[in-house]
């Protein structure tokens, strides 16, 4: 079998919106740092990206909003398409910096479709709420729409997008919304609770894309059992009546109990969980042609580089185990960086994310969000949303 392909270059890091901003580029590279203290990219050859075209960007860009883009660090703040905000500030290099993210998951899509690799991940990928003609969510140009866009083009007819971001993986369903090609799945915190303010379980894809946009809002406070639960209430049916070829996933942390800018309580353990469960599905359904991408995450030392170590692990079969110690010299760097930071002393959290089967008689706040997602896309699937074996 093809070995996975894996993408990062020190460079990467040049994606740094700066100051105090919460999309610290810190993250990963705490998490490459962990990886290899921990082995598991022992003996693995990082790929070194180039930045996407122009040709590739206006896959999803307007052509004025790149042109923007270039302006901006020497335009100021007020440039409009949503740059010079507080949450996308203008930051030099903005464009180039911005393109390398894109050709990153790029490459990583490259390998999959020209069978070099089966599975490939690029956690410095992951910028899902990009928009057409602007920047959104600490997000400039859109690495999973655009991806997805080419591999469209090279090899693939169907391709099923899923999210774990806590928020609405709102610039990837938009750019596919009417696409028939594409399912676009998200379970994220409800939209009543949480920016971006959308993926209501009503917004189902429009045309002969009907069905093709599937969205799970969940309510604060969702466990990692809850999270697993609807997950696998909604999502392995979906793809089952979708048939896809390959499966991208955006796998943003944010949804961790410790994450400073949402209210899911998910854990470490979930989320190497939620990895092991893609890795499944892929092989299930996609013939193991799994392209993962990293996304949100604010807690930048004791969460992230944890969960993306479980991530890297996955996608190459080395799992790590939960009880892992945290290796001295990662610790040592951490210190010196951040001497006041409460460290984690293992690869876990302690927690324990099995999780019950759904069934259509639980009411409580998770199940009503499932009932509901289930009554908006399983009959146009030709699933029956009250029957739990489908």
């Amino acid at each position: 079998m093809e070995p996975p392909a894996v993408v990062w270059d020190p460079s990467l890091l040049g994606y740094d919106l700066g100051g105090d901003h919460p999309f610290n580029p810190v993250r990963l590279q705490l998490t490459i740092r962990l990886a290899t203290e921990l082995g598991v990219l022992d003996g693995v050859p990082l790929l070194v990206p180039e930045p996407a075209s122009e040709t590739e960007l206006l896959r999803v860009h307007a052509p004025e909003y790149l042109e923007a883009v270039k302006q901006a660090p020497m335009a100021g703040w007020d440039v409009g398409h949503g740059l010079g905000t507080a949450d996308n500030p203008v930051f030099s290099d903005m464009h180039d910096s911005s393109a390398l993210v894109v050709g990153s998951t790029l490459l990583a899509a490259r390998k999959i479709a020209e069978g070099e690799a089966r599975r490939a991940v690029n956690i410095a990928g992951g910028l899902h709420h990009a928009m057409r003609d602007h920047a959104a969510g600490f997000c400039v140009y859109n690495d999973c729409a655009v991806s997805i866009s080419w591999l469209l083009e090279h090899g693939f007819d169907r391709i099923a997008y899923i999210d774990t971001d806590v928020h609405h993986g709102d610039g990837v369903q938009a750019a596919f919304y009417d696409d028939p090609r594409v399912l676009t799945v998200s379970l994220h915190q409800h939209p009543f609770t949480l920016w971006p303010g959308t993926g209501y379980s009503a917004e189902v894809g429009t045309g002969e894309a009907e069905g093709c946009a599937v969205n799970l809002p969940l309510p604060p406070g969702t466990r990692d059992a809850g999270w697993l639960r609807a997950f696998h209430a909604v999502v392995p049916s979906v793809l089952e009546a979708f048939r896809p070829q390959l499966l991208v996933t955006q796998c943003g942390v944010d949804s961790h109990e410790e994450d400073p800018l949402a209210d899911l309580s998910l854990t470490v353990d979930g989320h190497r969980a939620i990895y092991s469960t893609l890795r499944d599905l892929a092989e299930r359904y996609t013939g193991g042609r799994w392209l993962a991408v990293g996304g949100g995450g604010y807690q930048l030392i004791r969460v992230v580089p944890r969960s993306w170590t479980h991530l890297l692990a996955t996608v190459l079969d080395r799992d790590v185990p939960p009880e892992t110690p945290i290796p001295p010299g990662w610790a040592d760097l951490v210190r010196k960086a951040a001497p006041q930071a409460e460290l984690p002393r293992e690869m876990t959290d302690g927690a324990d994310p099995a999780h019950r089967p759904w069934g259509d008689a639980d009411d409580d706040p998770v199940d009503i969000a499932i009932r509901d997602t289930r009554r908006a896309v399983f009959p146009l699937h030709g699933l029956d949303p009250d029957d739990p074996r489908d």
